[in-house]
Parts: C-alpha cells; sequence; structure tokens
C-alpha cells in the first residue's frame, strides 16, 4: 500500500431525534458543513432515525430521501460520506444498510450481517451476507455496523484491508465491551480502524456515550472522541503501516477458512 495519499477522517458523533429523518438530516447539515476538507466522513448508525425496530415504519425506498440528500451532501462537501439508515431494499426486505455516497453521485452501500437478537433486530430486518471492501484514494475500507464488532470471523480479512470502518448506536451499558474490542479488530487484522457511535438518549430511554475513535494497527488511540458532541478529525498515514505489515507480518500465518 505504498504511496497512498493520507486519508482525512472526519467522525461526526452527535445525539439523534428520535424517529425524525427530516429533523436529523436539517442537524447534519451544519455538521457536515464543518467537516468540509475530509476525505471520509462517518455518520453513526441509523442516523435518521436512531436504532429502531420498526422498520416497516419507517423504511425508505433504495431512493428515498435520505438517501438523495446523502448523495447530495456529497458533492457539496466534495467527500465520501457513510452512515446507516432503515432501507426496503428492491426485494422488499428491511435492511440495516449503510450507504457509501461518492462526490460523483454514485453509491455502494453494505448490508449489516449481524443482526442484534436482544433488541429483536433480526424479527424486523433481514442480514446482508456479503462483506464489501471499498476503495477511496488508494485505501481499502471495509464498513461494518455496530453488532458486527463482537464476531471476529466476519471482520477478519488482514490482506485486503487498510482500514475498518464500525458505525454504531452502541449503548453506554455495554461500553466496556466497546473499547475492548475496537483494539483487538485492530491487531488480529493489522489494520487501523475507524469507529463512529452516537450520544444522548433515544426513544426507548437507551443512554449513549460515544467514545467514538480511531485506533492505528497496534490497538493504540490517535483520536478519543469521548462523550463529545461535535466533528472529530483525524489525518491516517499508509507509510506506518506499510512498514509495520512488512516488520510484522502475522497475516502470513493465519488460518485459512470458509465461511457459510
Amino acid at each position: 500500500m505504498s504511496n497512498k495519499p493520507d486519508l482525512q477522517l472526519a467522525l461526526i458523533q452527535t445525539t439523534l431525534a428520535w424517529h425524525d429523518p427530516a429533523a436529523n438530516r436539517e442537524h447534519f447539515d451544519g455538521l457536515l458543513e464543518q467537516a468540509r476538507g475530509a476525505d471520509l466522513v462517518i455518520l453513526p448508525e441509523m442516523f435518521s432515525t436512531g436504532f429502531s425496530m420498526e422498520s416497516a415504519a419507517l423504511a425508505e425506498p433504495e431512493d428515498g430521501p435520505t438517501t438523495g440528500w446523502l448523495c447530495e451532501q456529497a458533492q457539496r462537501i466534495d467527500a465520501v460520506i457513510c452512515g446507516s439508515l432503515i432501507i426496503q431494499a428492491a426485494d422488499g426486505s428491511y435492511r440495516n444498510r449503510l450507504l457509501w455516497a461518492r462526490p460523483d453521485g454514485s453509491l455502494a452501500h453494505y448490508d449489516k450481517r449481524h443482526l442484534f437478537r436482544m433488541a429483536g433486530e433480526h424479527k424486523h430486518y433481514s442480514a446482508g451476507d456479503e462483506q464489501v471492501v471499498l476503495e477511496l484514494k488508494g485505501w481499502r475500507v471495509r464498513p461494518l455496523i455496530c453488532y458486527d464488532l463482537r464476531f471476529p470471523v466476519w471482520s477478519r480479512d488482514a490482506e485486503s484491508t487498510d482500514l475498518l470502518l464500525y458505525t454504531a448506536n452502541w449503548p453506554g451499558a455495554r461500553r466496556q465491551h466497546w473499547n475492548r474490542l475496537l483494539p483487538a479488530r485492530a491487531i488480529e487484522n493489522l489494520c487501523y480502524v475507524v469507529a463512529v457511535n452516537r450520544v444522548g438518549e433515544d426513544g426507548k430511554g437507551h443512554v449513549y456515550t460515544g467514545d467514538s475513535q480511531v485506533l492505528d494497527f497496534q490497538g493504540e488511540p490517535l483520536l478519543l472522541a469521548e462523550s463529545g458532541d461535535g466533528v472529530f478529525r483525524q489525518r491516517l498515514a499508509c507509510e506506518p503501516l506499510r512498514a509495520y505489515r512488512e516488520r510484522f507480518p502475522a497475516h502470513l500465518d493465519a488460518d485459512t477458512f470458509t465461511m457459510n
């Protein structure tokens, strides 16, 4: 991965209006303006509604208003913007879908694989079945969503991922798990990790304490947002990652496996 330019990140950690996409879009308008200059802007999971199981009532079509808004914002600030929302797919299924909106108007997406059964997510959404690797300025970025963090096999891809990206609504009650699992994913995959969570209280009374962060390939923090509300920036350089992988190529001894 030599000779890649630095990657400028903007993490948006903030409160979300419960079940109110229009209010959330308006709220993010100003925050995205503050994120100008970034190459990649990351929003929380279900950023337009909060983490809701009311998929039938809240789902937008694939070409719905929030998708259109996301594409417009990416063009406006000349950056890739990503985050997940509730989508009704073309086949009629409901998806917790991360959208990757590029400044040129094109879109990619990743559907959440591991659905949080303790909240009944598996009863209201269909799981994705594909890992996705997206390229930005030569960097190989792999998006994942919240509960996916607990499953190292699904996160495992040390040979073709430079940056693991987690977008989440991770409650403060389990913040210790979040803060311990993220460094593990960075260390075992020999890659950078960026994780964006929300703050505030949702319509179900769940409290979110943030802890958005950027970690290097040894699990060391480069940025810790703690409980702040706003835009947090971090620059990533490829040369330290390349040099570390060359010096400590543990991925060459990894077990091979297949996934069902």
